[in-house]
């Protein structure tokens, strides 16, 4: 019998974001469904192949000039959540940007971050001046803040934030006034999709990628055929319906329903809940971040939605709500985007030290924060510390850098960044040190290209639209 994922494992694609066993102490290797290439991890009880090396992880970013000198400082603005609705996320950001920065410019950690909190890197004779600053979690505060960064503060380079409806605002305003944004933690398929311009870049996943991973993990390994599912009516959840149904569909699966969403402020769910009620689905999927995850559970428990014949279809969350929410889940394997515990290399060793250093340990999306700030320091090695947007964009368009989830290869066709996504078995709920997970395995998820208009051109060889390109 199918043993489901109940309850309080509901907490989808919280991508709030928003899943494969091995054991014993020899490695075997298992064979990539297609759309995903296996990625390496180095775990004694974990299904995987072989491992990627540092030496792999740094292409043209290592062709760096002799020094980087810049005549003035290069400004990077850095927007998060760190007192909205969102704040659990931002906290990973403000603790895992400066870490990323120390690594990047081998110096010390600077903690201790706050609205407005200003730090200062250099980089050979290169000085990086990095602004903090809080949106709360409102896309008008964020487009506010963004301004000031650019017009007042004269940023060159902007990363953020949590959501991606905000996100999206940062996206004509880096454009507008020629600087690079580096999305993180946000994963809305249309920040490189249809919303898609050349000073947009990202460090973090798309939705695209929590689907094919999480699909490839369900049907092809848990079985799960029939689906049905819900999102939040926004860019976020509209890019989490796509990326499942395609992704499922693409793997062998079946809709029985149309997708419903609803808004992201609803607390009760009965209306929305209703036309999936004795469907008989094998999963529910539920995309969702903030508020609302409670009466959604509650309402899909009521109406029949879920039950002992349909398991709830979700990546695993944040080392803070994962108690929570899945409880009934231990002996259970899904999808995640990053646990410290998952990768096996020296740069996450260096930011599980360093969290361990503030009485912390890295949750979901420190490898983030890390990663946008390496990212930063490594095209700016590129250039040779040039930090108009031109060159920027000249050596950040099919980079490839080393952090704390491995590999990171930015695709230069629509610079969505492609990287490891986890295969995990949750084991326990109660380690002080938040081990809940044994690591089965690691896949690597190769997106559709989801350019539209003038930009499809761009696409080239890749599938366009779908991951069968029709």
């Amino acid at each position: 019998m199918r043993k489901a994922i109940k309850l309080l494992l509901l907490l989808a694609v919280v991508a709030m974001i928003a899943t494969a066993c091995g054991s014993g102490d020899a490695e075997t290797t298992t064979t990539a469904a297609p759309g995903t290439t296996q990625a390496a991890t180095e775990t004694t009880a974990a299904t995987t192949t072989t491992a990627m090396t540092e030496t792999t992880a740094m292409t043209e970013t290592t062709a760096m000039a002799e020094g980087v000198t810049c005549a003035e400082p290069v400004t990077v603005g850095v927007i998060t959540d760190m007192s909205g609705a969102l704040a659990i996320y931002g906290a990973h950001m403000m603790r895992a940007v400066p870490i990323g920065f120390a690594y990047a410019t081998n110096s010390d950690v600077q903690a201790g971050v706050q609205d407005g909190t200003e730090q200062t890197y250099m980089v050979d004779n290169c000085e990086i001046h990095v602004i903090y600053r809080d949106d709360k979690g409102d896309a008008d505060t964020t487009a506010t803040i963004g301004r000031e960064l650019i017009e007042v503060n004269g940023a060159d380079i902007i990363v953020g934030t949590v959501s991606s409806g905000s996100t999206a605002g940062l996206q004509s305003l880096a454009l507008d006034n020629n600087v690079i944004l580096i999305a993180a933690p946000a994963a809305a398929n249309d920040l490189t999709g249809k919303d898609f311009n050349p000073n947009t870049f990202r460090v973090s996943r798309e939705n695209y990628q929590d689907g094919m991973a999480i699909c490839d993990q369900f049907v092809n390994n848990d079985g799960y055929k029939t689906f049905v599912q819900i999102a939040p009516d926004y860019s976020f959840g509209y890019g989490g319906a796509q990326a499942y149904r395609d992704s499922c569909t693409y793997y062998g699966g079946e809709f029985l329903a149309d997708d419903i969403f609803a808004p992201a402020d609803t607390t009760d769910f009965t209306t929305y809940l209703q036309p999936l009620a004795n469907t008989d689905a094998n999963a529910f999927l539920v995309t969702w971040a903030g508020g609302g995850f409670v009466p959604l559970l509650q309402g899909a428990i009521d109406l029949g939605v879920i039950d002992d014949n349909t398991a709830l279809g979700s990546p695993f969350v944040d080392n803070v709500v994962l108690p929570a929410f899945f409880g009934n889940a231990i002996g259970t394997t899904s999808t995640i985007i990053y646990h410290y515990t998952a990768p096996s290399n020296s740069i996450n060793d260096y930011l599980v030290a360093a969290a361990k250093g503030e009485g912390a340990f890295p949750d979901l999306f420190d490898a983030d924060g890390m990663n946008a700030a390496i990212m930063v320091v490594e095209a700016l090695k590129a250039t040779g510390g040039a930090a108009d947007a031109d060159s920027l964009r000249g050596v950040m368009e099919g980079m490839s850098f080393a952090g704390p989830k491995g590999t990171i290869d930015i695709r230069p066709e629509d610079h969505v960044a492609i990287q490891d996504m986890y295969i995990v078995k949750l084991t326990n709920l109660d380690d002080p040190e938040f081990k809940f997970f044994e690591n089965v395995g690691t896949v690597r998820p190769e997106p559709p290209c989801l350019l539209e208009g003038d930009y499809t051109s761009r696409c080239g060889s890749l599938p366009v639209g779908s991951l069968t390109g029709n």
